[in-house]
C-alpha cells in the first residue's frame, strides 16, 4: 500500500457543516415567550465568541417539543439574519409524522435555512423499511442537504448500519448527528460511506474523529465552543497529546451539563453569565440551587469560571 493511499484512507470525510457546532437553546422571556432579540445576541455569541461552525436550532436542546410551528419559523428567521452570512443554520425538522417532517422542512426551508437535522421517528418505532422511507420522503421534498440524527435511547429505535449505507445513496443526505454511543456501528458507517459522521455525545467527540467522525453537535458547547474547537485542530493536526489533554479538561463539562436534561443546565449556565436563556417551558424544569452549585463546580474542574 502505498503511502498516498495511506494518507486518502486516513482523510475525514468532508465537512458540510464545519467542525464544530452547537444544538442552540431557545431563549425565552421571564413569561414563557421567546425571546428573538435574545437568540439573535446568542446565536452572534456562539459563532463570534465560541467558534460555531454551525448552529443547530429547533433541536431538543432548544426545547422543540413545547416551541410551536410559528415560533420555529420565526426562530430560524432570527438566527439566520444574525449569523448566516458567517455560520450555517441548521434547522431541527424531525417528528414521528412523514407529512408533518415534511411540511417543518418545506417552512425550514423557506425561512432561511441552511441545512436541516432529521431525528429519527420516536414512539411508534417504525422498523427499518419505514426509516428508509421515512427519511428519503423527506430528503426527495427538500432542496437543503440533510443531517440525520441516530439517538436511540430517545427515538426507541437506532438507525442500522445498512439502512445508513442505503439512505448515503441519496444526494442530500449528508452527515449524521451520532448519538448511537456505538463506535463499532460508527466505525462501518464512515468506512463504507462519504457520510459525515458528528459526534452527538460532548465526550465521545475525540474517540468519534479517530473512527472517521468530523466533528460534533454539542450541548455543552455553548460554554466549552473555543476549547473544543481547539481539541479537534488538534486532532486534525496529528497533536494527538494536545487533543487528549483538552478532552479530559473538558470532561467535567462535557459530561456535566447532563447532570440532568441538559437545556436546563445550558440555560442555568446562561443566566450565570448573563447571556439570554430565560426560564425552560414545562414538562422541563429550572435548575435548582444545588444542580447551579454543582454546574459552577464542573466548570471549575474544567478551568472555567461561572459567575455567582
Amino acid at each position: 500500500m502505498t503511502h498516498d493511499h495511506l494518507d486518502a484512507a486516513a482523510r475525514p470525510a468532508s465537512r458540510p457543516f464545519g467542525r464544530l457546532l452547537t444544538a442552540m437553546v431557545s431563549p425565552f422571556t421571564p413569561d414563557g415567550s421567546l425571546d428573538l432579540d435574545g437568540a439573535a445576541r446568542l446565536a452572534s455569541h456562539l459563532v463570534d465568541e465560541q467558534g460555531n461552525d454551525a448552529l443547530v436550532v429547533n433541536g431538543t436542546t432548544g426545547e422543540s417539543p413545547t416551541t410551536t410551528e410559528a415560533e420555529k419559523e420565526h426562530l430560524i428567521r432570527a438566527v439566520v439574519e444574525a449569523v448566516g452570512d458567517r455560520a450555517k443554520v441548521v434547522a431541527g425538522v424531525g417528528t414521528n409524522d412523514t407529512r408533518h417532517t415534511i411540511e417543518l422542512a418545506a417552512a425550514a426551508e423557506k425561512a432561511g435555512a441552511h441545512g436541516l437535522l432529521v431525528v429519527t421517528p420516536y414512539y411508534n418505532k417504525p422498523p427499518q423499511s419505514g426509516l428508509l422511507r421515512h427519511f428519503t420522503a423527506v430528503a426527495d421534498a427538500t432542496g437543503l442537504p440533510v443531517m440525520l440524527y441516530d439517538i436511540p435511547h430517545r427515538s426507541g429505535v437506532p438507525i442500522d448500519t445498512e439502512t445508513l449505507v442505503r439512505l448515503a445513496e441519496h444526494g442530500r443526505i449528508v452527515a449524521v448527528k451520532d448519538a448511537k454511543g456505538d463506535l463499532t456501528a460508527t466505525s462501518w458507517v464512515t468506512s463504507r460511506t462519504s457520510l459525515a459522521f458528528y459526534s452527538g455525545e460532548d465526550a465521545l467527540t475525540l474517540p468519534a474523529l479517530a473512527v472517521g467522525c468530523v466533528g460534533v453537535v454539542g450541548t455543552s458547547t455553548h460554554f466549552t465552543g473555543a476549547l473544543t474547537a481547539q481539541m479537534i485542530e488538534a486532532y486534525d493536526a496529528g497533536d494527538m497529546p494536545t487533543s487528549l489533554a483538552l478532552h479530559r479538561r473538558l470532561l467535567p463539562l462535557f459530561t456535566g451539563i447532563f447532570r440532568t436534561q441538559g437545556t436546563i443546565l445550558v440555560k442555568a449556565g446562561l443566566a450565570s453569565l448573563g447571556l439570554p436563556a430565560g426560564p425552560v417551558r414545562p414538562p422541563l424544569v429550572d435548575a435548582t440551587d444545588d444542580e447551579i452549585a454543582q454546574l459552577r463546580a464542573d466548570f471549575a474542574a474544567a478551568g472555567l469560571e461561572l459567575p455567582e
